[in-house]
């Protein structure tokens, strides 16, 4: 089915005015034409409602109060003030209203691209899973983590890959939370590993979702299981590093964090680098998953 909203595209602008106007036209000679036996003030409605996507709120009301006075011009009745008064704010009342649902509508679009456009990009793991356990969201980075048969993981039942993960969701009486754990993750070519995972449950409506962050620690956690000597804390690090690093965990290229910072791209390489050292890993995935490990508490 041919989605209605694609009409309001900004391409659509110029051809859908003029449609507008045309039917205004139409409607107004309907009108004069047939004036002492069928009155059709009521069909202005359709062309407000069209146009509203692409004009201002001054202008939909001017344009029912224009229609409102060429319905009452036209009409066979006697003419009314209050009538007039009423027929104005029936029209403009309904332009204002669907312009309103179509801004809405635009800006949710637009926020869910830009959702979907940083989880994308984002050198971590992430997924989404809806109420019946199945993967809505998955980047780049879990695709690569769970290594699917098919290259998808969407549409894939968490439970294959994580079943821990998949037991969060059945609290759907409990209240939302946000919680961490370690557990044991499978790929689908049978190999299995150590996963940290970040997790929030949340509702859409009345369904309960998730969304979670996923490591794979299996090389840390051997490393932990040997006899060391040198458990050092963690490493300090300066609020210009900690700046950086919050913005690499939100997925932002260097480029977006020197602008979103106010510094020089070469500030920010030198900074990563600084991050890299003090971190001990070489990838920007890794920097990550040590950040969430590490300094969570901190971003």
């Amino acid at each position: 089915m041919w989605p209605l909203e694609k009409v309001w595209e900004e391409r659509n602008r110029t051809p859908v005015l003029l449609t507008s106007v045309a039917i205004i036209l139409i409607v107004a000679v309907a009108d004069w034409w047939t004036k002492p036996f069928v009155a059709f003030g009521v069909l202005y409605l359709f062309p407000i409602m069209l146009a509203a996507r692409f004009l201002p709120r001054w202008v939909i009301v001017l344009l029912g109060v224009a229609c409102a006075v060429l319905s009452e011009e036209f009409s066979s009745l006697e003419r009314s003030t209050v009538r007039l008064a009423f027929e104005t704010l029936a029209l403009a009342g309904c332009g204002l209203f669907v312009a309103e649902l179509l801004r809405n509508r635009r800006l949710t679009l637009q926020s869910q691209e830009r959702l979907k456009a940083l989880v994308e990009t984002s050198p971590a793991a992430i997924v989404t899973v809806d109420d019946q356990g199945f993967i809505e969201l998955a980047n780049n980075a879990a695709v690569e983590l769970m290594a699917p048969r098919n290259g998808e993981l969407v549409g894939s039942p968490i439970s294959a890959y994580l079943p821990e993960l998949h037991h969060a969701l059945r609290w759907e009486e409990a209240p939302q939370f946000r919680a961490t754990m370690q557990c044991r993750g499978h790929r689908a070519t049978g190999e299995s590993f150590t996963a940290d995972v970040w997790f929030s449950t949340y509702k859409e409506g009345l369904r309960p979702k998730l969304a979670a962050i996923i490591a794979d620690v299996t090389e840390e956690t051997a490393s932990a299981d040997l006899p060391t000597s040198d458990h050092l804390e963690r490493t300090a690090l300066t609020d210009r590093e900690l700046g950086v690093l919050r913005l690499v965990v939100q997925g932002l290229a260097n480029k977006e964090i020197a602008a979103s910072l106010g510094v020089s791209e070469s500030t920010v390489k030198n900074t990563l680098q600084q991050l890299f050292a003090k971190t001990n890993v070489r990838t920007r995935a890794r920097l990550v998953r040590e950040a969430l490990e590490q300094y969570r508490d901190l971003l």
